[in-house]
């Protein structure tokens, strides 16, 4: 399995919003949605405000498979659902990164409902 490098790290660690597409059936990918990402340790990790029924997350479950752009960072992904022991942690790290914002924006994300999309960011 490949790792990320501590650059590639930093970059999507430290970019405001990544595009994330996911890959449909016949291999094509879907149109992009952007969406916040987080860093924990040398784990990189999303989350669908609409939990596991929103429709981008649901496109995630198709073939586990995508590309995410951080700024002119591209790389082909696999997604994997994140341990659920780790939601505290991805909790601190989105309040961290993006504290800054409202409340009522910034709870949207750290819901039960958005922790049990949590996905792991894997590189292909």
């Amino acid at each position: 399995m490949t790792t990320w490098t501590k650059d590639e790290l930093d970059k999507i660690g430290n970019t405001e919003e990544i595009q994330l597409s996911s890959l449909r059936r016949d291999g094509n990918l879907r149109k992009p949605v952007t969406i916040w990402v987080v860093q924990v340790g040398d784990e990189l990790f999303v989350r669908a405000v609409n939990g596991r029924e929103g429709a981008w997350f649901r496109g995630t479950q198709v073939q586990h498979q995508g590309h995410i752009r951080a700024d002119k960072l591209e790389k082909d992904v696999r997604f994997e659902d994140a341990d659920p022991a780790m939601n505290q942690q991805i909790d601190a790290a989105y309040r961290r990164k993006y504290g800054r914002y409202p409340a009522r924006i910034l709870n949207t994300i750290l819901t039960l409902q958005a922790q049990a999309s949590t996905l792991k960011l894997l590189l292909q």
